[in-house]
């Protein structure tokens, strides 16, 4: 891939935080007794974002495309012939929002595919199934848009928000804009699946039902001490080992990487991904306290948030590298920054 016709660039993203910050204090005055309250994986972050009550995940990610429409004009999301989307917690359980967020953006797309199996890895999936279509002559341009909103839901039912678990995930969108061109090429993907793994995230529900079933309890995540210890173990392994696979490839070693852009699900783990990389805190976006844990939305935000701060210059070399659930799925992708039309 060395000239326009077969590079596929990254050259944007826009995103987008609900409402007024939840500060920790919110928890604090439904804090009840919870085995797994001082387990690592649940100290909570100063801040997060819930999703309004009426608010939509289509909704979200128009929202989050504004800032595409006002830097590249609403023909260019219009006419993007390819949507991916991801959404945490579907507005309908039957289907996925991808054809309402086309008919809301205004587009008529060639294919609108709705992923779920990416999890927090959902926009590197997203990237690599972008590139792969783009590259294969589908369209000239594609839009991933993800939406998180299940903190101000599933977490802030009654019984919910007194668990440990609640004050960690915060809602957020995003849409990333995906060209053929030379501009931010996508310099490789790594995805891999953990299938043998798949069954270990659970709902949890008192009285046990199936979660479409009607009845008393609300449903929350079923962590238990071992489940934690598995997942910790897997997240551990499984984003040094994509981001060192996607590293060897563009024959770089990922300590001179200029940015690593992770999903972020506590600090235990952004400190051991940036150990086990070599690299220092500078080079590591870190927005769990202002956002918590943003599920797939968080590299599409944080990428979001290093570009506007002025943390990526153009040239530098970003990864992106997360993995998703209780660790059944992994992904890791490389991209030179080619700068943001202003």
């Amino acid at each position: 891939m060395n000239d326009e016709t077969n590079t596929v660039s990254l050259i944007d993203v826009s995103t987008y935080l609900p409402g007024d910050p939840v500060s920790s204090d919110y928890y604090l005055q439904f804090a009840d007794s919870d085995d797994l309250r001082d387990n690592l994986m649940f100290r909570a972050p100063r801040f997060r974002h819930h999703v309004g009550p009426d608010e939509t995940a289509v909704d979200m990610v128009e929202r989050a495309a504004a800032g595409l429409v006002e830097r590249h004009g609403q023909d260019v999301v219009a006419d993007a012939d390819v949507l991916i989307t991801h959404t945490q917690l579907p507005d309908m359980p039957f289907y996925g929002g991808g054809g309402a967020m086309a008919h809301r953006l205004g587009m008529k797309p060639n294919w609108v595919i709705d992923l779920h199996n990416g999890g927090c890895a959902a926009f590197v999936l997203g990237l690599k199934l972008a590139r792969n279509l783009l590259a294969a002559g589908e369209g000239r341009t594609a839009l991933i848009a993800v939406a998180q909103n299940a903190a101000g839901q599933i977490f802030d039912q009654e019984t919910v928000r007194r668990k440990a678990q609640a004050a960690v995930p915060g809602d957020g969108a995003a849409v990333g804009l995906v060209t053929r061109s030379a501009e931010s090429p996508i310099l490789d993907v790594e995805c891999r699946t953990y299938g043998e793994y798949a069954g270990d995230m659970t709902i949890s529900v008192d009285p046990p039902r199936k979660w479409w079933q009607a009845g008393p309890g609300e449903g929350c995540i079923g962590f238990t001490e071992s489940k934690i210890t598995k997942v910790l173990a897997r997240g551990n392994r499984q984003v040094p080992e994509v981001s060192y696979a996607v590293c060897d490839r563009i024959g770089l070693a990922p300590k001179d990487v200029d940015l690593l852009v992770t999903n972020q699900p506590n600090r235990v783990f952004l400190r051991n991904w940036r150990d086990a990389l070599e690299l220092p805190k500078t080079r590591h976006v870190d927005t769990f306290d202002d956002c918590g844990n943003l599920f797939a939305a968080g590299i599409p935000v944080n990428l979001d948030r290093a570009i506007t701060a002025g943390k990526l210059k153009t040239g530098d070399t970003v990864l992106m590298a997360a993995f998703a659930h209780a660790g059944d799925f992994a992904g890791a992708a490389a991209l030179r920054w080619g700068g943001r039309v202003r």
